[in-house]
């Protein structure tokens, strides 16, 4: 009996003898300090307590071992962790943060069409129930779905043997995903089937490329502006150029070396053939371009350069160094400003009058090297809407109303001033297709481009471009802004950009000049854009696609004309 002890038959009894309490112990190791079974665990699968008594099914289960691992879809639910997944990292990074080097339209169609692929493949549609439901027994062990707190897609397991999956009858169906010839779901062969948007394709490069010697590379200056007779206006160091878009004629208009003195400004009257000239000595010319001829001249219209000019049917704004922003009227004989507005604390560099010269347009946005923003209204600085008292209204957020010395309604206070801009605002435009929205572009220190609704002060929405804006300005045929950039803090600079409004998604960017792009104009039919730098260049885009004329193709019902055999 003693030998059968010894013997390695007797050894492997004994064996199984002392480790079989082991096993009915409970395994708890007090690293942190825990009880058993009280730390959640971090897979999605149910799982039971290793603390388990020996009447635990647990004991008694058996696992069968494969030779491999595969991904299996039914321990968690996939709809949960393909979402936690995408909200951990995105797929595509923002571009607000910067201004990308080329126009990332088609990249974002294309990153949208990849994930909607991704979701169909990944998560699937539940698939269609038969018309008459089957009841679960009530004995079943099946789990509720839960939230897994991982951010895996698959749980690796071994095929089980005890519960095969048996193929349904939906293979008889000839037109069944198994059949299919496709790496891809149905649903996904629709997606990448459907017509797609086509994207406007804008052209990269100028289609005309003119010298412009001596363009001032001084961003407070304002030296090109297009007419609506289609003849664009350029100061050059002393002079006066005029360059007629049809006939690519050029003529000097003026030159005021003479008197040694140097153009700041030049601004076309809406409608007309007026160009008015502003000085680094605070003078102040119009001039007829028809004629070549100086029609008025404004001595001593500021006491010191004029950077900003704006014209509102015949009310031409000036705006000056001195801080000022004096309003005359052109057909009178007189030189004196009939209003004079001071809101800003330092060097007026930007003004825009609202509309087109009609009757309604009498809001004037100015910015300045303050880095503030001032709307004035020379009809009276009282709010709409009753929001106060003229001269004293309250503040709103993002905005406020500052009172004239005596607080009376005289128009010299602004209507409305923003402050949240750090940086110069020059670029200043008026939306043509929202009436009261205004768009407004910060220096090298902001490099935000933010639009206000001017009816009620509040501001819209802002747009961090990445570098220092220096010129705006809406198309006339889409809903579109475009942007001129200069200093940058990062690799893309010296771009025109196009953003779609109210989305701000880039439809393109224009690159070719090699210094900062601080001029810009629009053609009157709104296809073209030019852009000055100092590179002493001036670079023609075709930016905008053609003003669909619905009035020529719309045939009246009351036109008889045509009835008449």
């Amino acid at each position: 009996m003693s030998g059968l002890k010894n013997s390695p038959f007797g050894k492997r009894l004994r064996g199984a003898d002392e480790d079989s309490p082991r096993k009915n112990r409970a395994r708890f190791t007090p690293v942190f300090g825990v009880a058993p079974g009280s730390t959640p665990s971090l897979d999605s699968r149910p799982t039971t307590s290793e603390g388990a008594t020996p009447e635990s099914p647990e004991r008694g289960t058996h696992r069968d071992y494969g030779d491999r691992f595969v991904p299996s879809r039914d321990a968690g639910d996939m709809r949960t962790s393909y979402h936690l997944m995408d909200g951990a990292t995105p797929s595509t990074p923002s571009k607000n943060r910067m201004i990308p080097t080329e126009s990332d339209a088609l990249k974002e169609q294309a990153n949208a069409m990849f994930n909607s692929i991704l979701h169909t493949e990944v998560t699937p549609s539940s698939p269609q129930r038969s018309g008459s439901p089957v009841r679960q027994p009530a004995a079943s062990t099946s789990t509720l779905p839960t939230t897994p707190t991982r951010r895996r897609l698959f749980a690796f397991s071994s095929p089980s043997r005890s519960n095969p999956v048996t193929p349904s009858r939906r293979l008889d169906m000839p037109n069944d995903e198994a059949y299919s010839m496709s790496p891809v779901r149905a649903e996904s062969r629709h997606l990448l089937e459907s017509p797609r948007r086509q994207l406007r394709s804008v052209c990269k490069t100028p289609y005309r490329v003119l010298d412009a010697p001596e363009l001032a590379d001084d961003f407070y200056l304002n030296l090109v502006d297009w007419s609506s007779t289609n003849v664009l206006g350029v100061g050059l160091g002393a002079c006066v150029y005029l360059w007629t878009a049809h006939t690519a004629q050029v003529s000097k208009l003026c030159d005021l070396g003479n008197v040694h003195d140097t153009i700041s400004s030049v601004s076309w009257v809406q409608k007309g053939t007026s160009l008015a000239v502003g000085t680094l000595s605070g003078h102040l010319h119009i001039y007829d371009a028809s004629t070549l001829q100086l029609t008025r001249t404004y001595e001593r219209a500021h006491t010191q350069r004029i950077g900003a000019l704006s014209w509102n049917s015949h009310i031409l704004s000036s705006g000056s160094r001195d801080r000022m922003v004096h309003h005359r009227d052109v057909r009178e004989p007189g030189t004196r400003p009939f209003k004079k507005c001071q809101g800003h604390k330092q060097e007026v560099c930007g003004l825009r009058w609202s509309g087109d010269g009609g009757p309604h347009a009498a809001t004037l946005a100015s910015g300045g090297n303050d880095n503030k923003v001032c709307i004035w209204d020379l009809r009276g600085s009282k709010r709409p809407g009753g929001l106060g008292t003229p001269g004293r209204a309250g503040t709103v957020p993002g905005s406020s109303n500052v009172a004239g010395p005596t607080g009376t309604d005289d128009g010299d206070a602004p209507l409305w001033k923003f402050h949240e801009h750090t940086a110069a605002v020059k670029a200043l435009a008026w939306d043509p297709h929202v009436s009261g929205v205004l768009a407004t572009g910060g220096g090298t220190a902001d490099k935000h481009i933010r639009f206000w609704n001017v009816q009620n002060g509040t501001m819209l929405n802002e747009l961090d471009t990445g570098s220092q804006v220096c010129n705006l300005t809406w198309s006339l045929t889409s809903h579109e802004i475009v942007s001129t950039h200069g200093f940058s803090s990062t690799t893309a600079q010296n771009q025109i950009c196009i953003w779609k409004y109210p989305s701000l998604d880039m439809v393109a960017s224009l690159t070719g000049h090699t210094h900062r792009v601080l001029y810009l104009a629009m053609s009157p039919d709104g296809e073209t854009i030019v852009t000055g730098a100092g590179d002493e260049t001036l670079r023609f885009w075709n930016a905008f696609p053609k003003k669909e004329n619905h009035e020529a193709q719309r045939e009246s019902k009351l036109d008889y004309g045509r009835l008449i055999r």
